[in-house]
């Protein structure tokens, strides 16, 4: 499995593997597909952080992590914010999901970032060490299950600033 960054040319491609992959699962709204296009056009995007499973040629898995910042009582803190991570139907819970999201943590460590933000299934993200988002202060502040907001220091105390808010774009 080669994992790098996504190129242009392959996001009507990523478009339709995220669709199939959210299609079938617990927690989706069906836009998902279109929540990525939102991200990428955002001033957060990370191209470097956009990244892609690639098995003999074809996509089998998809990450996007984007800048967004936290609030707090000493001014807006940069964070990453990781979503979505999509995997083929036929690919799913083989693995591949977890060396994605890995991989992706390392390359976010490895240009500087500090953290990350998660709205997802904890049995899932604290396998690969995310912790409840409270645990450091930070609050959510669009009504999400405290539970499913999970946040991860890339860097060693990079969340002890205190109390933040989260606000996750749309």
């Amino acid at each position: 499995m080669l994992i790098r960054p996504e190129t242009p040319s392959e996001f009507d491609a990523i478009r339709e593997l995220v669709r199939a992959a959210f299609a079938t699962a617990r927690h989706a709204n069906g836009d998902e597909h279109e929540y990525v296009d939102r991200l990428r056009s955002s001033g957060g995007y990370v191209p470097e952080l956009a990244l892609v499973a690639e098995e003999t040629g074809r996509l089998i898995a998809h990450i996007l992590l984007t800048r967004i910042f936290l609030s707090g009582a000493d001014g807006p803190r940069p964070v990453l914010l990781l979503s979505p991570l999509a995997v083929a139907p036929d690919r799913q819970n083989q693995g591949v999901g977890t060396r994605l999201a890995r991989e992706s943590l390392e390359r976010a460590a490895a240009l500087g970032h500090s953290a990350v933000i998660v709205l997802g299934d904890p049995a899932f993200y604290e396998r690969i060490g995310f912790g409840t988002s409270t645990l450091f202060g930070i609050i959510n502040r669009d009504g999400f299950d405290d539970r499913n907001v999970m946040a991860l220091e890339l860097r060693a105390g990079a969340l002890a600033n205190g109390m933040a808010t989260v606000s996750f774009p749309t």
